[in-house]
């Protein structure tokens, strides 16, 4: 798991069983990857000190903890039911056909259908919506293992991940001395591989061209598997329709590289109940909520994809018909999901596997150029803009820049807000009462002292006059910053 799960965990009220449960803390990787010949560490705390640590779940018992407490909540479960056909009507799914487990068949009307159903993905399939990713043509072969050694301290917990000859290797620390181990490899390659040789005999083999994984488990045994999962990176055509939305992997699954498909699952899950609650509450936010839950969804589905793709092609720890090919794929792809995860990780925050790429990993000279860029222009203009200058300037919105009432996601619900949407932002960024009204006042001509006296008409209040002020001041400052506004003094563009 990652930590962007937790704070999903505790709104749900399960942390105390997680605790319970005794499921290994995960504070975060140690990888054989990039340009380190031995095993290299970052951790969680680094880049979020709220949750420094998410779990290492037994998924028996970590789905029977959420099932339990979805129906302590009054969901009514029914336990042993084969769902076997959606019903659709005019394009509207209202229920489903399902098969109990002494084979009598039933009907379940509803308002609306939530897929979960996993990589079956019953929908998807069903109204042929699935989208296979030619980026990832990889399968992975896995197991059980009991005894396999840890990592030394302070890591013993973390995920190991190996980058060998024909891909790479997980080894995932459990409950009880049980450890997952799996490797990825090319599909095609691997699928000839388990044909001449069977499955398990190319699993061990496999295992055994890894240096540092195969020592973990010269102690261990295998008590599950081996299990293979083939042709796995996907996304939807679409992920939201009328009366149904897709979440987890029934809507988009990417590459495991950086453990993401638990955290896509509950954050989808957590949109979805906002969505279908305020398509319920409000019928005008049915439509243009959808478009937005899609949009995050694959928002975020994009950032790790492109994260793992970029991990792909910067590994030099390894020369092989594998990784070289997936360095030459590294340096194509989708130009717009890459300008995302570049105006993503460019002098913000890090999410933890950020940096980790681009300190660990041998980048594509134009992307690695591209971030700096991004870089040098902010911190170029955050340095230029001087608060005292600003005051009788004239604020000028950028090309492109531009206010749209649209929902968000916030607090957990859609709502309708104003979003600034800019080519920084297409998707559009939610603003407050106060950037709004600046904004909107915003016409070339009026300088920035002018437009605080706008703001501030009928305030008696000096402090709170300076208030807005200073506020109305930082915003510029971050507008500015960010692109979406220029400040010019007379005809001349302002230069700080």
């Amino acid at each position: 798991m990652l930590p962007a799960s937790m704070p999903v965990l505790e709104e749900l009220g399960v942390l105390a069983q997680m605790e319970r449960a005794r499921f290994p803390k995960k504070w975060g990787a140690t990888m054989l990857w990039g340009r380190d010949p031995e095993p290299w560490s970052w951790h969680f705390k680094e880049t979020n000190r709220s949750y420094p640590h998410a779990y290492q779940v037994w998924r028996p018992t970590f789905d029977k903890i959420l099932l339990d407490n979805a129906r302590a909540s009054g969901v009514e479960v029914r336990g042993g039911c084969a769902v076997t056909t959606p019903l659709i009507e005019s394009d509207r799914v209202h229920g489903v056909k399902f098969r109990t487990e002494d084979g009598q068949e039933g009907v379940m009307e509803a308002d609306w259908l939530i897929d979960a159903s996993g990589q079956a993905a019953i929908l998807s399939r069903t109204l042929n919506l699935r989208q296979w990713d030619d980026q990832f043509r990889n399968m992975a072969v896995y197991g059980y293992f009991v005894g396999s050694k840890r990592l030394p301290a302070p890591d013993s917990t973390n995920i190991f991940i190996e980058s060998y000859e024909h891909g790479w290797a997980w080894n995932i620390p459990l409950a009880n001395n049980v450890a997952s181990v799996g490797v990825v490899i090319d599909s095609e390659v691997g699928q000839r591989g388990i044909r001449a040789s069977g499955v398990e005999e190319y699993y061990r083999q496999q295992l055994d061209s890894t240096r540092y994984t195969s020592d973990m488990l010269s102690t261990a045994h295998i008590v599950s598997g081996p299990d293979v999962v083939k042709d796995w990176s996907y996304t939807s055509h679409r992920m939201v329709g009328d009366g149904w939305v897709l979440v987890g992997d029934a809507a988009c699954f990417v590459d495991p590289l950086f453990s993401s498909g638990v955290h896509l699952a509950m954050m989808s899950g957590v949109m979805a109940a906002a969505y279908v609650h305020a398509a319920q509450r409000d019928h005008s936010l049915r439509g243009p909520a959808a478009e937005v839950y899609e949009q995050l969804y694959r928002t975020e589905y994009s950032h790790f994809r492109e994260l793992a793709r970029l991990f792909y092609a910067s590994n030099r720890t390894m020369e092989s018909y594998f990784w070289e090919s997936r360095r030459i794929l590294g340096s194509g792809g989708d130009e717009e999901s890459r300008a995302s995860f570049i105006r993503a990780v460019a002098g913000q925050p890090p999410r933890g596997y950020e940096r980790a790429v681009l300190d660990r990993g041998d980048l594509p000279i134009g992307l690695r150029r591209s971030i700096q860029e991004v870089e040098s222009a902010r911190r170029t203009r955050a340095d230029a803009f001087d608060p005292a200058s600003a005051l009788d300037a004239v604020p000028v919105a950028a090309e492109g820049v531009r206010l749209e009432q649209k929902p968000i996601f916030a607090g957990g619900e859609f709502q309708w807000s104003i979003v600034l949407v800019s080519p920084q932002r297409p998707n559009g960024a939610p603003v407050s009462d106060l950037v709004a009204a600046l904004l909107s006042r915003i016409d070339g001509h009026h300088t920035t002292r002018q437009l605080i006296g706008r703001l501030t008409e009928g305030v008696t209040s000096a402090d709170h006059k300076r208030a807005v002020s200073d506020a109305v001041l930082n915003s510029l400052r971050i507008l500015y910053t960010d692109g979406a506004v220029e400040v010019q003094a007379s005809s001349n563009s302002y230069n700080g």
